[in-house]
C-alpha cells in the first residue's frame, strides 16, 4: 500500500477532516462569543473570542498545508506563530484602553459564555488529541487547541470572581492571562516551526 501513496493519501484526508472540524467550531463561536463578550463589556471574553478567530486562521493555513511538502508545512506553523503573536499583543492593548476607559463586565454572561466555549474547545481539544506529536503544522493547531480550553476555563473563573466580589479586576487580569498564554502559545509554536526548518524539504 505504502509503494502506491495510498497511505499518505489517507493520512492528508484524515489531517482535513480534523482541521475542518477545528476551522467551523472555532468561527462560529468566533461570532458568538464576540457578541455576547461585547454586550458583557468583558475583556476576557473578548480577548477569548480574538483567540477563537486567530485559531480559525490557523486551522485554514494548517489546511493549506495538508498534503504539501514538510517545506510548505513548516512555513505554514510558523506563519501561524507570527499570527497568534500579532493577536496576543492586540488583546494587551485592549485591556489598556479598557483599563484607561473603563468597563462594568457581566458576570453571568462572562459564566454562560465562558461555560459553552469551554465545552467546544474541549471538543475541538479531544479531536486534535491524537495530532499532538504530528506533523508540524499538526502541532501547531494542537497548542492552539490546548491554548483555547485553558484560556475558557480562565473566562469562567473570571466570571464567577467578578460576581463574588463586584469589580471588574479579574476579568481584566483574566484578559491578561490569556494574552500571556497566547504569546507562550506563539513562542512555541515558532521555536518548534524553527528548528524544524534545517531538515524541511
Amino acid at each position: 500500500m505504502s509503494d502506491c501513496g495510498c497511505e499518505i493519501e489517507i493520512k492528508d484526508q484524515e489531517q482535513r477532516g480534523v482541521l475542518y472540524w477545528l476551522l467551523a467550531i472555532n468561527l462560529l463561536m468566533f461570532f458568538f462569543e464576540i457578541g455576547i463578550g461585547w454586550l458583557a463589556e468583558s475583556t476576557a471574553l473578548i480577548a477569548d473570542a480574538l483567540d477563537m478567530l486567530a485559531d480559525a486562521m490557523v486551522y485554514g493555513i494548517s489546511l493549506y498545508a495538508v498534503g504539501r511538502s514538510a517545506h510548505h508545512k513548516t512555513r505554514s506553523a510558523l506563519a501561524n506563530g507570527y499570527f497568534q503573536s500579532v493577536l496576543g499583543l492586540v488583546v494587551l492593548a485592549d485591556i489598556i484602553r479598557r483599563i484607561i476607559l473603563g468597563s462594568e463586565p457581566e458576570s453571568i454572561l462572562m459564566i454562560g459564555m465562558g461555560f459553552i466555549a469551554l465545552i467546544a474547545n474541549v471538543i475541538c481539544f479531544v479531536i486534535i488529541q491524537k495530532h499532538k506529536e504530528g506533523e508540524v503544522h499538526m502541532r501547531a493547531s494542537w497548542i492552539c487547541s490546548r491554548n483555547d480550553v485553558i484560556a475558557n476555563f480562565g473566562v469562567v473563573v473570571g466570571g464567577v470572581l467578578v460576581w463574588m466580589l463586584g469589580v471588574r479586576w479579574p476579568d481584566i487580569v483574566i484578559g491578561f492571562l490569556i494574552s500571556v498564554v497566547i504569546l507562550r502559545g506563539a513562542w512555541l509554536i515558532i521555536k518548534d516551526a524553527k528548528s524544524s526548518l534545517p531538515n524541511a524539504r
